[in-house]
């Protein structure tokens, strides 16, 4: 090779490489923001349009890729299950996160899904960690991709948001402590930042909440009335000092904490000012005020999305000033559920209902088992729709679990208000009938009981011991999902498609696998 060979081949090296380096970073956003918003709906996120700005939602559903029929692929979702299958890509079957709580089968006692006793709290009594997560997350991913590098962190309202969200090699997570009003976080992710404790002292709740008002936000809010046969009246609240914080976090103003503290973060440089992806998830709330029912509270669900959105416009601006939002790719989804807050009689207009009491079925079905194999406490804990069976005992006695089931089965179907039993022999083996997929994908062998009872829609799974009652609906749960940035084309896109896209459709923009337990295909 001569001299000007040489010359030419180190021109063009140097160009292709110099080419590589841009490539790699204007198709690589700097950052990433997951935004969850507890209990969103499309037809109030709609039908509210006329008491929004130009910058939060108008903005995103003008100007990004709108999945309108989105739904998640398992049943009797909760904020927690939703959130975990939302990172990880995955369902409840593999990601082990079957509600916010479950009977534990050591101890026969409910267990929160993130109560972790070898992990002391920052400025919490609650010990927490994500062990309970059984596969990776973005974030999880995320860090292993660059080695440590790329910086990952999660506010929310709830310590199982913040958890679930911020996965398992997170910098961070933080949350409202429900006692004190601090911001909270878990030792599990490492000593605390020192950005984290001037934020908590600067804006922690305990001293300010005394204080605090929510009120409408303008004289439109009382004017403007999407419900039917509803009037629309003012409100003040202000916030009890015994409940106060657990008030505080189902209210509108909650949001603004979240807004607050995620600027904070981003502005102290913890994500978006290199080359390297960070990755950064919030939670909102946008369910009712106070867990009361939606016919007393209509004027502050209305006043509640009407906030939301200014918080979005805010979040977006701050991003768009810090890092540039053709930089930042956005994702913005719901838990897809709500509270029951049922409170009409359906009887009182003829619509068939009635009472299920899990505690008298479990008693009834332990006396069958007697009846069938002699004495002993066949039924060893009974929690939610579920049953569990004394699996020792079961062994002690020689006896088949699958056989034991299939008896099961056919007691419970003979109770009024039962619309289907599924055993765990069934949920593992999958055996099909219409709808099994999304019941098996909610179950997890691991925290899952042995029986699932489905009561018929409009009937009341009763816990008499526990004081509780829930009211079946199977309704439809309309809820988008939101991409924005990243120089994205905007796009409306009726196709139904499930949460469980969202991780690898990240993991695929920022060039790193999709998390362990995901199979499923990026959007676009």
């Amino acid at each position: 090779m001569n001299k000007k060979q040489l010359i030419t081949s180190v021109v063009v090296y140097v160009a292709m490489a110099s080419a590589m380096a841009q490539v790699n970073t204007q198709y690589t956003p700097r950052l990433v923001v997951g935004i969850t918003i507890d209990q969103l709906r499309s037809d109030y996120l709609e039908s509210f349009a006329p008491l929004y700005g130009d910058g939060g939602f108008r903005k995103l559903l003008s100007m990004g890729q709108v999945y309108s029929n989105v739904q998640y692929a398992s049943k009797d979702i909760d904020r927690a299950s939703a959130i975990a299958s939302i990172v990880t890509g995955s369902v409840p079957y593999n990601h082990g996160i079957i509600g916010e709580d479950w009977m534990d089968r050591a101890t026969l006692q409910p267990r929160h899904c993130v109560d972790d006793q070898a992990y002391k709290g920052v400025n919490t009594s609650d010990c927490s960690s994500a062990k309970n997560l059984l596969v990776s997350t973005i974030g999880d991913e995320l860090k292993i991709a660059t080695e440590g590098k790329g910086i990952v962190f999660s506010v929310a309202p709830n310590r199982e948001e913040a958890i679930l969200a911020a996965g398992h090699a997170s910098d961070w997570a933080m949350w409202i402590d429900t006692e004190t009003g601090h911001w909270a976080g878990t030792t599990y992710y490492g000593s605390a930042p020192s950005w984290f404790n001037h934020l908590d002292l600067v804006t922690n709740l305990g001293g300010r909440i005394a204080e605090m008002e929510w009120k409408p936000t303008n004289e439109f809010i009382g004017a403007f009335n999407y419900y039917l046969a509803t009037s629309q009246k003012s409100f003040t609240h202000t916030f009890d000092n015994i409940k106060g914080i657990q008030q505080f976090k189902r209210s509108a103003l909650v949001n603004e904490e979240i807004t607050r503290a995620a600027s904070y973060c981003l502005s102290s440089g913890l994500g978006g000012l290199d080359d390297v992806t960070d990755f950064v998830s919030l939670c909102y709330y946008a369910g009712n005020w106070d867990g009361k029912s939606l016919s007393e509270t209509t004027t502050e669900l209305q006043d509640t999305y009407k906030r939301l959105d200014a918080e979005i416009e805010k979040l977006l601006n701050t991003i768009d000033q810090l890092v540039g939002l053709d930089k930042t790719l956005v994702y913005l989804t719901s838990t897809g559920c709500e509270p029951n807050l049922e409170t009409t009689t359906l009887a009182k207009y003829h619509i068939p209902t009635g009472d299920f009491a899990i505690n008298r079925c479990a008693a009834l079905l332990n006396m069958y088992l007697v009846a069938m194999y002699g004495n002993g406490q066949y039924v060893e804990a009974f929690y939610g729709n579920q049953i569990y069976l004394n699996h020792k005992l079961l062994e002690q006695k020689q006896l088949k679990l699958s056989e034991v089931l299939a008896h099961c089965e056919d007691f419970l179907f003979q109770f009024s208000g039962v619309r289907d039993v599924f055993t765990s022999t069934r949920m593992i083996q999958g055996a099909w009938t219409p709808g099994i997929s999304s019941v098996r994908n909610g179950y997890n062998p691991k925290c899952s009981g042995d029986i699932t009872i489905q009561v018929v829609p409009g009937w009341n799974l009763v816990n008499e011991d526990r004081g509780s009652t829930k009211m079946q609906r199977d309704s439809f749960f309309e809820f988008p999902l939101i991409f924005y940035g990243y120089n994205l084309q905007p796009q409306k896109v009726s196709a139904p498609v499930t949460v469980d896209c969202i991780a690898p459709t990240i993991a695929h923009h920022i060039r790193i696998r999709a998390p362990n337990g995901c199979n499923t295909a990026p959007l676009f």
